[in-house]
């Protein structure tokens, strides 16, 4: 039941213009960044800079709406013999599908063209993995609040807060406590924020840490690449796994 569901909301999505339209955005971005920039290496810094602020805005608002869109759907077939788990799953499982075939294809292209390394692969992996965490994180609110109006507010103000004030409170607790060793603290704080943990992935792969703000050189010189890399990767997981599972229980027990 639960590849019917994901079936039938992968084809309603991409069947919709907006997932046509971010792919389209996507490309005509990552082929232009490529073009203008004239080098391999600041094409792909500027279009890691792109996946980090549109992925986690467009996972989170587009996986908002289709919830709340989709309520009846859901409510029709929560009166049928299936059971919650599997319903919410379904719809999590093919919103996460549609978006990251469309950032696949989107970003994907660009840099089978004209970026085939190693980089390229792992900002394609960042960004899948942000659309797997901020689609969760979308469900969650969602689900806990009927509102649809309130749920939007809920997503944007967590892209704010996780895309644009996280890096300015974490600079300011590091400038506050510079007379102390913070380096395994501000490790810790990274781990609160999955944006940061991507750009870190894609950071120790590259040479770029002043770039990339400091968070990214801290984990470099700190961890190293191979350490960086599966503890980057590990928090991500846990990103994906806690929200959804907070978000399936909530729904369990949500009176539709």
């Amino acid at each position: 039941m639960i590849i019917r569901i994901v079936k039938y909301v992968l084809s309603d999505i991409l069947r919709g213009r907006v997932a046509i339209a971010y792919t389209l955005f996507l490309l005509a971005a990552g082929f232009g960044l490529f073009n203008l920039g004239g080098d391999v290496d600041k094409g792909l810094v500027s279009i890691l800079s792109v996946v980090l602020m549109i992925v986690p805005l467009t996972s989170l608002v587009f996986a908002t709406i289709h919830y709340y869109n989709s309520y009846e759907f859901i409510e029709l077939l929560s009166a049928q013999p299936i059971r919650r788990h599997t319903l919410l799953l379904g719809q999590y499982l093919g919103v996460a599908a549609a978006l990251g075939t469309a950032f696949f294809v989107g970003v994907g292209l660009p840099i089978l063209l004209y970026a085939r390394t190693s980089v390229g692969g792992c900002i394609l992996a960042a960004g899948l993995l942000l659309t797997l965490v901020f689609v969760a994180i979308a469900f969650l609110g969602a689900v806990s609040t009927r509102d649809k109006a309130r749920g939007m507010g809920v997503a944007l103000l967590l892209w704010l807060f996780f895309a644009l004030l996280f890096d300015g409170i974490l600079l300011f607790i590091v400038f506050t406590f510079q007379d102390y060793p913070m380096e395994k603290a501000a490790i810790g704080l990274v781990a609160l924020n999955p944006i940061d943990l991507a750009r870190t992935f894609v950071l120790l792969q590259m040479d770029v840490s002043a770039l990339m703000g400091m968070t990214g050189a801290v984990m470099r010189d700190f961890l190293g690449s191979g350490a960086g890399i599966a503890y980057t990767l590990g928090v991500l997981m846990a990103w994906i796994s806690v929200p959804l599972t907070l978000a399936l229980r909530a729904f369990k027990r949500k009176d539709l």
